[in-house]
């Protein structure tokens, strides 16, 4: 594949900050181009420019593991445009969509305020308006997205029972999905099919309209022409619902993502681990894929995919038995119900693989 900085940009006299230009992903030296990505590619290049026929909301819908945020993020680098992601969560509210607005405590009052709280609200108060509130208590506080979005809603709290009487200012602080949405980038946005609450829902339908906007209180922001969302999410994991069919129906491109080709696992891991034995790393793959056909036949909810083929080759690679760590860097991670793990050692034995494993330990050894 070519150099797909230059040949998919699809903004090429579009001149970034230097803060977007950080938020540009680099491939890794093991990121392999695959038939996904190649297509995405193909497709929103050609629409790029075409009015109703733009390709701009993507949706890659697979187990865990097969890829899907690898793949958002080299999107990021094909298309020239910086990449950000938000979380999705159960108790998800509009907050979280749009931003919030948060009243400014007077300093008199901030001091008797309790030492994280007052660290959170002072880099609130301090931020230049360009990240958004979860990124920047994620980094005032160590916390995850989660947690911030939650601390985001106490924070409110704690600010409008503090802020005074007349004369209180207040700003508005805008979401990820605004900032993304307003500035052009591409935002991937994990597992909306966890999000509860019915409005929420509306809301990012209607920012996901190839011409939508979205109403904050203090201004109505247009989408960007370059403004990507790829959505991700899992295959029949436990606490999603099926998405929701409005945010499906904004979707121009779906990919169906499963584990890739034999031949791109094998490039794939000897480019992340450094390990080369061909054989055994061809070996270690079907097994790896016998392993997720026969999960998925037996609907046992766990996931054979390629972060634990990357895990278990680079154990191997350091010298690990290659039957026992099978186990746990493999079989355990799908299950450790023993029904569960003898219906999948039983279609191991099918394909005589248990015996080419042992061999792998014999050769290693001698």
């Amino acid at each position: 594949m070519k150099d797909q900085q230059e040949d998919y940009v699809l903004s090429p006299g579009r001149q970034l900050t230097e803060e977007e230009k950080k938020l540009l992903w680099r491939k890794p030296a093991s990121h392999k181009a695959s038939d996904e990505e190649r297509r995405i590619c193909k497709e929103v290049k050609r629409n790029w420019h075409r009015g109703e026929m733009k390709i701009a909301n993507i949706l890659l819908e697979g187990d865990a593991g097969s890829g899907k945020t690898q793949l958002a993020k080299a999107l990021s680098a094909d298309f020239g445009l910086p990449y950000t992601k938000v979380t999705c969560f159960a108790d998800m509210d509009k907050t979280d969509i749009i931003g919030a607005i948060l009243p400014v405590i007077p300093a008199e009052r901030l001091k008797k305020i309790e030492s994280a709280e007052q660290t959170a609200l002072k880099a609130l108060y301090e931020s230049d308006g360009f990240r958004s509130t979860t990124d920047i208590l994620m980094e005032a506080l160590g916390l995850t997205e989660e947690q911030a979005a939650l601390k985001m809603k106490h924070i409110l709290k704690l600010a409008s029972e503090n802020a005074g009487g007349d004369g209180v200012e207040y700003r508005f602080y805008p979401s990820e999905i605004v900032r993304a949405y307003r500035k052009g980038y591409l935002l991937e946005i994990q597992e909306p099919t966890v999000i509860r609450d019915a409005a929420v829902l509306m809301a990012l339908n209607s920012a996901l309209e190839l011409d939508g906007s979205l109403n904050l209180p203090t201004e109505v922001v247009r989408r960007h022409e370059d403004f990507i969302a790829v959505i991700t999410t899992n295959r029949s994991y436990a606490g999603t619902r099926p998405l929701n069919e409005a945010l499906r129906d904004r979707v121009q491109h779906t990919e169906k993502m499963d584990l890739p080709s034999k031949e791109i696992m094998i490039e794939r891991a000897k480019a992340k681990t450094g390990y080369t034995d061909e054989k055994a790393l061809d070996i270690l793959a079907e097994t790896i894929i016998t392993l997720d056909k026969a999960a998925r036949a037996n609907a046992i909810k766990g996931v054979a995919g390629m972060r634990s083929y990357f895990y278990w080759a680079d154990a191997v690679a350091e010298g690990s038995s290659v039957r026992e760590s099978l186990y746990h860097k493999v079989i355990y991670k799908i299950t450790t119900d023993e029904e569960e793990i003898k219906i999948l050692e039983d279609a191991l034995n099918d394909q005589d693989l248990p015996a080419r494993l042992d061999e792998l330990d014999y050769v290693k050894k001698n």
